[in-house]
């Protein structure tokens, strides 16, 4: 039996007549950047993060990008973020001439340690970047205390973790701005590219839509400069349709996860924790082991079960950053161990009990 990491053909036959639908009314519209799907999608993402606006944007780094440069980050600031992410995170601080900060992380959810954010900060500081890893947000009340006491800018990167809620509030709705990433692998997934900034705040949001168009207001009169990010009208008219059965997929997959949680409990793997504060949303279920990863992997995927390692080198230690002076085995062990213990399995909401029951008996056999 195959077992793919991500099925999208699953959900695409699932609702293929709607999608091939909203893509003919664009391509008759012959109406293709910006218009009338992307303001609708604005309105109806803002309305589900919980927040006031939301601007579309070309994809989820483009979000960070252009969040970061309306909250005026720039050359000779410092932005604190995790190093056990996608490299978008910090790649972003970068391109927009800061310097990332690394902070290590919490063992058990893998996000941001709230604890050590504190001691990071200096005189340079003018920002910090929780990551919602896999699918969960980061704990992001303690993260918010320590931002407003030292006068810190709050983005959260919510690339992995659209509906995810912490506290009873939504991703993207507890910090100056959320960052949300439309990729096709994400649990709400474009046919392409695609992003959106969420916030509370008008002038950050107008800011993101003037600089999403080459920094202009008006059109051929530039206020600042910006760049080309345009959410395109295809992509938003097929995150529209999707949108109405998100809720009903993040579900699914948490029932997912639960079925594997309990048929895996008794193996020396540890499946993910979830605080009771947290609504996880799967976007990756991720197993560690103490010992023997790679092995484990080798063996599943030579039976047909896809497994990644989310993120095999972290980034203090990726070739790209190695004139910062970070070492192996110094102040980001979590993150170190993390990436060498733990690998993701397929969880998406199309699977069959057949399925699953396949990578459960799979597993438990490679650990046999």
């Amino acid at each position: 039996m195959k077992i793919p990491i991500l099925d999208l053909k699953a959900q695409y036959h699932e609702i293929k007549e709607e999608v091939d639908a909203a893509i003919k009314k664009v391509v008759d519209a012959q109406a293709f950047v910006l218009g009338e799907e992307s303001l609708a999608l604005e309105s109806e993402m803002a309305k589900y993060c919980g927040v006031k606006y939301a601007v579309g944007v070309a994809s989820g780094t483009d979000a960070l990008i252009l969040c970061l440069k309306a909250l005026g980050i720039g050359p000779g600031d410092e932005v604190i973020t995790t190093p056990f992410t996608f490299i978008a995170t910090a790649e972003a601080v970068s391109l927009v001439g800061a310097r990332p900060a690394f902070v290590d992380i919490d063992r058990r959810t893998y996000n941001i340690d709230p604890a050590l954010i504190e001691k990071r900060i200096n005189k340079n500081t003018k920002a910090v970047i929780p990551v919602h890893l896999y699918g969960q947000c980061a704990d992001m009340d303690p993260i918010s205390q320590v931002a407003k006491r030292c006068g810190l800018k709050l983005i959260e990167d919510c690339a992995q973790a659209i509906g995810a809620t912490y506290k009873g509030k939504k991703a993207g709705s507890m910090s100056d701005a959320g960052c949300l990433s439309f990729f096709p692998s994400k649990n709400l997934g474009a046919f392409g590219d695609g992003g959106m900034v969420v916030t509370n705040d008008k002038d950050i949001a107008d800011s993101i839509r003037m600089l999403r168009v080459n920094g202009s207001y008006e059109r051929y009169i530039h206020s600042a400069i910006g760049t080309n990010s345009r959410l395109d009208n295809l992509q938003a008219s097929i995150i529209r349709v999707k949108l109405k059965y998100l809720d009903g997929w993040l579900k699914k997959r948490a029932d997912n996860a639960r079925y594997y949680n309990k048929r895996l409990e008794d193996l020396p793997c540890e499946t993910p924790y979830v605080p009771d504060y947290n609504i996880h949303t799967y976007h990756l279920y991720t197993l560690r082991t103490p010992k023997n990863k790679d092995k484990v992997m080798e063996f599943l995927n030579k039976n047909g079960i896809e497994t990644r390692t989310y993120y095999p080198v972290p980034l203090h230690l990726q070739e790209c950053y190695k004139a910062m002076g970070y070492k192996k085995g110094g102040d980001l062990k979590e993150a170190e161990s993390a990436a060498s213990s733990a690998f993701s399995v397929a969880v998406y909401p199309e699977m069959t009990k057949q399925q699953m029951d396949y990578v459960i008996n799979m597993i438990k056999k490679a650990f046999a």
